[in-house]
C-alpha cells in the first residue's frame, strides 16, 4: 500500500458533495473499527473523509489504530471510481509531539522535553511500538549520541510496521473544499491570522480562541470544523463553526459527522 508523500501541507477536496469528519480517535482502535463498519455502508458518490487528528494516544492501541486506518483506506479505495484524494488525515497534537520525539536529539533540553511528551500520552504509544520509555530516559542522561541511537531505534520500530512511515508522512495541516465552503482543522485557527500564517495553531489551537464564538465566516469559509472540544460534547455547532469530539475512550464514544457543502450536518455516526 502506498500513500502520497508529496510535499503538500493542505488537503484539498475537489468536487465534494459531502465531507465526513471523524473525531479524534485517541488510540481507540476497536471503536475506530466499529465506526468504519458503519461508515463504509454510508459512503455515497462524491463523499470525502477527513480525520481530525489525535490518532495515537492516550489509548494503548496506537499501532492497531494506524493499522485500522490503513485497512479502511484500502476498503474505501476499492470502491468503484474511488481516488486517494478522497481521504485526508490531519496532524493532531499527539502526532506533532510524536514527530518531536523522533527528533529528540535536536531539542535544546531533551531531559525536560521527554517527560513533558511522555506524560501527555505518548508513553502508551512508545509501548505499543515495543519500546521502553526508560531507555529513552537513560539515553537523555547519557547525552546526544545516545539519544541519536535511541531515536534511530524508534524510527526502526515505526518502519517495521508496514505503511506506518508513509501514513505519518501523509498527515496534513488542514483540509478544505475547493469551493471555499468548508475548512477542517484539528484544534482550531486563530481568527486574526490568514490561513497561511496559522502554522502550528492548527494542532495546538490559538490562545483564547473559541471556535464556536466566531461571529463571521473565517477567510470566506462558510464553516470551520475542528476536532478538539475540551468538554467532549460530541457534535457542537454555531453559525460559523462546528466541533466534532466525543472524547473517544473506554467510556466515551468515537463520533463522525457528515457535512454538506452548505455547512449543514446531514448525517452522524457513533461507535
Amino acid at each position: 500500500m502506498t500513500l502520497s508523500t508529496e510535499n503538500e501541507i493542505y488537503a484539498r477536496f475537489n468536487r465534494a458533495r459531502r465531507v465526513w469528519a471523524v473525531a479524534p480517535v485517541n488510540g481507540e482502535a476497536k471503536r475506530l473499527t466499529a465506526l468504519h463498519r458503519q461508515l463504509i455502508e454510508r459512503l455515497e458518490p462524491g463523499d470525502r473523509i477527513v480525520y481530525l487528528g489525535n490518532y495515537l494516544a492516550p489509548g494503548a492501541d496506537a499501532v492497531a489504530t494506524i493499522d485500522a486506518l490503513l485497512h479502511f483506506r484500502a476498503l474505501a479505495l476499492a470502491r468503484r471510481r474511488a481516488f486517494a484524494c478522497e481521504l485526508a488525515y490531519l496532524r493532531g497534537t499527539q502526532e506533532a509531539m510524536w514527530q518531536k520525539l523522533q527528533e529528540l536529539q535536536f531539542a535544546p533540553n531533551p531531559r525536560e522535553v521527554l517527560p513533558w511528551i511522555l506524560t501527555r500520552g505518548l508513553e502508551a504509544t512508545l509501548r505499543a511500538y515495543g519500546l521502553d520509555p526508560r531507555q529513552a530516559e537513560a539515553a537523555c542522561r547519557e547525552g546526544t549520541m545516545a539519544i541519536t541511537r535511541w531515536t534511530g531505534t524508534l524510527r526502526n520500530a515505526i518502519d517495521a510496521r508496514p505503511g506506518h512511515r508513509q501514513w505519518l508522512s501523509a498527515l496534513r495541516r488542514a483540509a478544505f473544499t475547493e469551493d471555499g465552503a468548508l475548512l477542517f482543522a484539528h484544534a482550531g485557527i486563530d481568527p486574526e491570522k490568514p490561513l497561511e500564517m496559522q502554522r502550528d495553531a492548527f494542532w495546538w489551537g490559538a490562545v483564547g480562541a473559541d471556535m464556536l464564538a466566531l461571529t463571521q465566516p473565517y477567510a470566506g469559509f462558510k464553516r470551520v470544523v475542528c476536532g478538539v472540544d475540551g468538554a467532549h460534547r460530541g457534535l457542537s455547532e454555531s453559525a460559523h463553526a462546528a466541533l466534532v469530539d466525543g472524547g473517544a475512550g473506554p467510556d466515551r464514544p468515537l463520533i463522525a459527522a457528515c457535512f454538506g457543502i452548505g455547512g449543514a450536518v446531514q448525517d452522524r455516526l457513533v461507535a
